[in-house]
């Protein structure tokens, strides 16, 4: 008996037939666009090691979401940049600290046409940069920070964030900010948890952009190593479900796609992965060059990371990526 020849060239001939068998797919609606609002600057600020993105005014953050949600972007995160940190990181959940009010901002802007998220952590607060309270001896006080995540939780429930995404990496921060939200009135209000973030060199872009580097030591004492295999970001976020995380979340992307892959098969809730400041600004001073093509390489990892296993994608290029897609 013979048998034809295979060839699975035939199925690439053409862009029309490349397009008709592809079985991983990039829809606007997988994009999460990640923003940053400043507390008492008069104009867009841009940031110089990240070309292209800024810290908003609260009236440019208005015209960015409006501008996404009408691109077809799935969700957009905020971050906010004080005008006065403290130790505490009082701003967190003021009523009237800076994330608060954007949030109420954008919920009137753009309404359900896109889902609006916040991140909820400390380090853009305090005026030591790092994630939570500090004890006496400058280390990270895991129990009384969750008790200022719980509030600031509250706090941004309050003020109209349709998802809270807690990235500060304390053991036990998913249960308290579960708590905290059904015990305030708040029991449908989803929670997406960075459960898998690595303490990683990506992400000194956005330390420029939310103001937020450490000022002593680093935060290796509580968020992963990158040197743990990923059946440890796996238990973070199984974990972090059973806490009652709605959604789940690894950081970095690019360098952890293993790690997205095993958390997505491990979990049964949607994954997400954000493609940091790091893989962003990389990306763009290769592109200023002429040493890559930018459209196409911004394109190719963005689909890296859906076949990884990712359902949403955080990316800086969110609203232009949505546009090509």
């Amino acid at each position: 008996m013979t048998f034809p020849s295979v060839r699975p060239r035939r199925l690439r001939r053409t862009p029309a037939l490349r397009r008709l068998v592809a079985d991983v797919r990039v829809s606007p609606a997988d994009l999460v666009l990640p923003v940053f609002v400043k507390e008492g600057i008069s104009a867009a600020a841009p940031i110089v090691s990240m070309p292209g993105v800024v810290q908003h005014t609260r009236d440019s953050l208005r015209k960015a979401v409006a501008e996404a949600a009408e691109a077809g972007v799935g969700g957009v995160i905020l971050f906010g940049i004080p005008a006065v940190k403290d130790a505490r990181g009082s701003g967190a959940d003021a009523a009237d600290g800076i994330v608060q009010l954007a949030l109420a901002d954008v919920a009137a802007e753009v309404g359900d046409s896109l889902v609006v998220m916040s991140d909820l952590c400390l380090d853009e607060y305090t005026d030591h940069g790092h994630c939570g309270l500090l004890t006496e001896t400058g280390e990270v006080d895991n129990d009384a920070t969750l008790a200022r995540y719980a509030s600031i939780a509250v706090a941004q429930a309050k003020a109209g964030t349709q998802v809270v995404a807690p990235s500060g990496m304390m053991d036990g921060q998913v249960a308290a900010i579960r708590g905290a939200l059904d015990g305030a009135g708040f029991a449908e209000l989803p929670i997406l948890s960075y459960s898998t973030k690595y303490a990683s060199g990506f992400y000194g872009p956005f330390r420029d952009a939310a103001e937020c580097a450490p000022q002593f030591g680093d935060r290796s004492a509580y968020q992963q190593d990158g040197a743990r295999s990923a059946d440890e970001g796996v238990r973070e976020a199984l974990l972090d479900v059973a806490e009652g995380a709605d959604a789940v979340m690894v950081k970095p992307a690019l360098a952890y796609l293993d790690v997205v892959r095993a958390v997505s098969q491990a979990v049964e809730v949607p994954v997400a992965a954000y493609q940091v400041s790091g893989e962003y600004a990389m990306v763009e001073a290769a592109a200023a060059q002429g040493w890559v093509d930018r459209e196409r390489i911004i394109l190719e990892q963005l689909v890296g990371i859906r076949r990884a296993g990712a359902s949403m994608i955080l990316t800086y290029w969110a609203t232009e990526a949505a546009a090509w897609l």
